[in-house]
């Protein structure tokens, strides 16, 4: 299993210091992202939980993604990974929410190809960014997991006391 542990550790290690939690709500990713998190020993004071909102109709059900939202752009959308994490943060109680969305492939979806990947971070300086990966399924999966902790890293880091 894939697990970018430096990156990961360094998360835990900011929130921990900054008494801070984090959710995660993944779709293309199905765990990786909440994986790498609870590898870290001492994971469990900052990590709160995770959902893994596959399915579309998941997102709004249980993250409170905007149906219009969907209906409008679909789940491979900037607007929609903020509203992911968003709703990870306020659902499960935390300070940050990180979400990932988008096209691991083989196949393209909706319209995308694969490799076309929406992260956010919601919580003091909120961002999304838009990336186009390549490689094979697992490699687009495992950089959308990288991809997704450098932004709340950099994130915290901006946000620094």
């Amino acid at each position: 299993m894939y697990l970018p542990g430096e990156l990961a550790a360094q998360i835990v290690s900011v929130l921990g210091e900054r008494g801070q939690t984090l959710a995660t709500a993944e779709s293309l990713t199905g765990g990786l992202l909440g994986a790498a998190i609870t590898a870290v020993p001492g994971a469990s004071a900052v990590y709160r939980g995770g959902v893994i909102a596959y399915a579309t109709e998941l997102k709004a059900a249980l993250l409170g993604v905007s149906e219009d939202l969907l209906a409008r752009h679909g789940p491979i959308h900037p607007g929609v990974s903020m509203a992911m994490a968003t709703g990870a943060r306020d659902r499960l109680g935390a300070t940050w929410g990180l979400a990932t969305t988008g096209v691991a492939g083989p196949d393209p979806a909706d319209g995308f190809p694969p490799g076309t990947v929406h992260i956010a971070a919601s919580a003091g300086s909120p961002a999304t960014r838009s990336l186009a990966l390549a490689g094979d399924r697992n490699r687009i999966r495992r950089d959308t997991v990288d991809q997704a902790l450098r932004l709340l890293l950099d994130l915290l880091r901006e946000d620094a006391p």
